[in-house]
């Protein structure tokens, strides 16, 4: 796979595959501007050398269909601020008006094409769509981690209809820093997985049994475990068709001598909302009208003490109800341990990378992946079909 750095774009016309999806409110402003500042490197790189770029981006699921709320326009007014340059705004991604705005740029220029998702061909990865893309450029260049596991005209037939392509700094520097940690770890490496469900994460699990040399499980998912070995867990959350699931990777970590942890005691609540009654408990003696909504302090000592054992951490999943004051001194603990543990640390998923920033210490982790599912798929030992789709550029 190419970078950016490997080809030629001076003077030439860039054609862009970004992230934009960013959260909007009633009155379209756009509430947290982060995915768009992930790609200011590869796109001030594309300026300082001359390149007349073009970006494309998909926002929401607009089915084909033109609709307003998800236009790309407060993006380029977003952007614009953030380069102090102007980025026009081209009502379309294809077609007469975006060939028309491209064909009046001028080296160092950068202009935003209409969401792709209003045309269905994006979606359906359509190849006759993906030449009208090619029209407007000279090289391709993909900088999309964050949907690098989906095939779509405009990350993965685009690439067959270009002579040069290339991976931008942060499709690099996430492929990059995922193996550094799973490829060719330094050991131990420790993976931290958290969140609600086992089942949203099976696969996740089953692939790292094979890898780690300690799994750390928090979060709701926790409990689904404790009852697969027999405990009560009062009215916490629990699945009761995972329980076959956690006992099997439970006894495949023990055959592999890999090293689970689990909660030993946790924060219970009469109920999962602010100003609820809350007490500390063993996770042996959790009564039967409590929930468990926290990792307990002694679980919070022990899961801190296995981080700075580790040499390689990964991390997806809080380890409580975080956004509740009350349940979140175990997940933003741990991410404070994390931070001091002096490992190369790779966080994943947008709940972990909200608790790291509220912790205070997402300065101190080595790298915060941008993309959730992706990088989920990444941990189930999957390929990423953008990421193949520049290996093969130009067929």
């Amino acid at each position: 796979m190419n970078s950016i750095e490997q080809v030629d774009i001076a003077g030439k016309r860039v054609l862009m595959r970004v992230d934009f999806n960013v959260p909007v409110d009633g009155s379209g402003n756009i509430t947290d501007t982060t995915r768009i500042k992930a790609h200011l490197r590869t796109i001030r790189y594309c300026m300082e050398k001359g390149a007349k770029l073009v970006l494309m981006s998909h926002m929401g699921r607009p089915k084909g269909q033109r609709v307003d709320k998800l236009t790309l326009r407060p993006c380029a007014a977003s952007l614009s601020g953030l380069l102090g340059k102007e980025v026009p705004f081209v009502e379309d991604c294809i077609g007469e008006k975006a060939a028309a705005a491209v064909a009046t740029m001028k080296p160092g220029d950068v202009v935003l094409l209409e969401n792709l998702r209003f045309h269905i061909g994006d979606e359906k990865n359509d190849p006759e769509f993906a030449r009208e893309l090619a029209k407007l450029c000279d090289v391709y260049i993909d900088d999309a981690f964050a949907v690098a596991h989906r095939k779509a005209a405009s990350n993965s037939a685009i690439t067959q209809a270009v002579k040069s392509c290339a991976a931008g700094f942060l499709l690099k520097d996430e492929i990059d820093y995922f193996n550094k940690a799973m490829k060719d770890p330094a050991r131990p490496l420790a993976a931290i997985i958290g969140g609600a469900k086992v089942s949203d994460k099976i696969s996740v699990l089953e692939n790292l049994v094979d890898t780690v040399n300690m799994l750390i499980i928090g979060g709701g998912m926790a409990f689904t475990f404790l009852k697969a070995m027999g405990k009560e867990i009062g009215k916490s959350i629990c699945e009761p068709d995972m329980l076959d699931k956690a006992k099997s990777i439970m006894d495949k970590a023990a055959a592999k001598k890999v090293k689970i942890l689990l909660p030993v005691d946790c924060l219970v609540a009469d109920k999962a909302e602010a100003g609820a009654t809350v007490n500390v408990c063993s996770v042996d003696s959790i009564p039967k009208d409590a929930l468990g909504l926290d990792i307990g302090p002694e679980t919070l000592k022990i899961f801190g003490e296995a981080v700075k054992e580790a040499k390689t951490i990964v991390w997806n999943g809080p380890m409580g109800m975080f956004e509740l004051e009350a349940f979140s001194k175990g997940t933003f603990g741990l991410a404070k341990d994390v931070a001091a543990s002096g490992a190369l640390s790779i966080i994943g998923g947008g709940d972990t990378d909200s608790a790291v920033h509220k912790a205070g210490v997402s300065d101190k982790i080595s790298y915060i992946s941008t993309g959730g599912g992706a990088f989920l798929e990444l941990l189930e030992g999957k390929t990423m079909p953008a990421v193949e789709a520049l290996e093969t550029c130009g067929g």
